[in-house]
């Protein structure tokens, strides 16, 4: 296996807030507390163990403990588990939607940079415990979003008509047999293919519910490592983060703090996109398949596109009682997160991080600890195949990264026989104009005009020219255009990044079981750069 990156700012994929955050530039300071460096993890760690109750662990385990009871648990993680009852013992947290069959490969990149950080943080912090957690979104409820993944640029859906809604981790797996007969079929029979059918077969006809059939999908792939995976839809976990939903309810903390720092954003850069905007109740009722939102109303709460009401008494009577009827939104789930785990440094991708930068307000009005936010891994990975190709056609990865039209134009002109730069006629074309200016100047001010519609005209008509001659140039090499397109429809699906598109599987056909381990060894969290990997 060999390696290079290139800096996220320089892919063309990742936002300016977020290549700014990278960067550190002063004003996106105000809306992190500690950067990623191993340096800043011992501050942490002596803030969080402050912050966060022992009762607190022992509910964790106790919820842990059941929530694994019929699955096979791996030598390690049942040692992380066990030692998430030590006050030592700290998490590093990637959350991810419950893709059909992991949806998108970044969902291995997440985990991956999840694992690989603790395991620096225990070099360089070695007195504490770390353990990598995968939080499963079963409590969503998009799900148009997660019911499908690309396989060979085909689309493997699952559509169940029984008519299931509320949280997707409940939705029940019938219907799936007929997409195992779908994507077994265009598996193949290698020995790799069997792998993929038999684990597919057993994660989603084997488990009865969408959150058990992810649950020991992850298991499979990232047992061995000591992931522990968390489902957030449960009672007992939901008792910790009353007191903090009645502060979002009652008091609409998070809507004010939150509605602070976007403004605050805006006024830094008006540039930055906002990627959630809080509600003044930032929680979901959630009960026989319904999640709907919960609003007021002249002092009463009334749950949306249903006949349930509360008083406010009884809206509290009710959050008291049944706090597993309270769902939270997009952002009250990061404070859920960090309130049940003794958490450190959550992991996302850009749009995940981008809507944390939200939130630090909102954390330190509920006085609960703000983690370290971590981008998390982003790769190509380029097979033997196709480096072969890229060498063979001159090409460097880099180039690939240009959107199409701007990547096809510049290797044209590398490649080209002829030069299409009219960069020299243009700086000529204004030398000669700087004389008829000075000319206008001395003679008739009411020239310059003239003089300057012509320059224009005349700029003008060398551009149409050299377009035209890029163009023939095109036509000319249009063998050479198609390897290209090619290669670059391969690295770069329906013009996105590999790891946003394609699904595990196709890679995992290819390299097996050795897809995994290469990734790991791969995948460095704290370099902060896009890892271009060649297997």
């Amino acid at each position: 296996m060999d390696m290079d990156s290139l800096p996220f700012d320089q892919t063309g994929y990742f936002s300016d807030f977020i290549c700014d955050y990278i960067a550190q530039k002063e004003g996106v300071r105000p809306f992190f507390s500690r950067f990623p460096t191993l340096e800043n993890f011992q501050d942490q760690l002596q803030e969080k163990a402050t912050h966060f109750p022992d009762a607190h662990r022992e509910v964790l385990y106790s919820v842990l403990q059941e929530q694994y009871k019929d699955f096979h648990v791996s030598e390690e993680t049942e040692v992380h588990l066990k030692k998430l009852k030590e006050p030592i013992t700290f998490t590093v947290v990637t959350g991810h939607q419950l893709n059909l069959f992991t949806g998108p490969l970044y969902f291995l990149y997440k985990i991956i940079s999840t694992i690989n950080l603790t395991l620096e943080l225990k070099k360089a912090h070695p007195k504490y415990n770390y353990v990598p957690v995968y939080w499963m979104a079963t409590e969503d409820h998009d799900f148009d979003e997660i019911n499908y993944f690309n396989f060979k640029g085909k689309k493997i859906q699952w559509n169940p008509d029984n008519g299931q809604s509320g949280a997707v981790g409940r939705f029940d797996t019938q219907g799936l047999v007929e997409v195992y007969e779908t994507f077994a079929a265009q598996l193949g029979g290698s020995t790799h293919a069997k792998d993929i059918k038999k684990l597919f077969e057993k994660a989603y006809l084997g488990h009865d519910n969408l959150a058990d059939a992810t649950r020991y999908l992850a298991n499979e792939l990232f047992g061995s490592y000591g992931l522990v995976i968390i489902d957030g839809d449960d009672h007992r976990l939901k008792r910790l983060l009353v007191p903090y939903a009645k502060k979002d309810i009652l008091e609409n903390v998070a809507y004010k703090e939150v509605t602070g720092t976007i403004s605050a954003l805006g006024q830094t850069d008006p540039n930055y996109l906002i990627q959630v905007n809080p509600r003044k109740i930032n929680y979901f009722y959630l009960k026989d398949g319904v999640r709907s939102r919960i609003v007021e109303r002249e002092g009463s709460f009334y749950v949306l596109d249903t006949a349930i009401g509360f008083s406010r008494d009884e809206l509290v009577k009710e959050l008291e009682n049944h706090p597993e009827r309270f769902s939270p939104n997009v952002i009250a789930r990061p404070l859920y997160q960090e309130v049940i785990l003794p958490n450190l440094c959550y992991i996302g991708g850009g749009g995940e991080i981008a809507y944390w930068l939200e939130l630090k307000s909102m954390f330190g009005a509920m006085d609960v600890p703000f983690p370290i936010l971590l981008l998390r891994n982003s790769a190509l990975v380029i097979t033997e195949k196709q480096r072969a190709k890229l060498e063979k056609m001159n090409l460097s990865v880099a180039d690939l990264f240009l959107r199409r039209s701007s990547f096809i134009n510049k290797k044209i002109r590398e490649i080209s026989n002829i030069d299409i730069d009219f960069g020299p006629q243009k700086k000529l074309l204004e030398e000669q104009f700087k004389a008829l200016y000075e000319m206008a100047e001395q003679t008739d001010k009411s020239f310059l005009g003239a003089v300057r519609a012509q320059e224009v005209k005349q700029k003008k008509g060398l551009d149409h020219l050299e377009k035209r001659l890029l163009k023939a140039q095109k036509r000319k090499l249009k063998e050479q255009v198609m390897r290209m397109t090619e290669i670059q429809n391969e690295l770069f699906p329906n013009g996105s990044l590999q790891e946003r598109y394609l699904n595990f599987s196709e890679l995992y056909l290819e390299m097996g079981e050795n897809l995994i381990p290469v990734l790991m060894k791969a995948l460095r969290p704290l370099e902060l750069k896009f890892a271009l990997i060649n297997v």
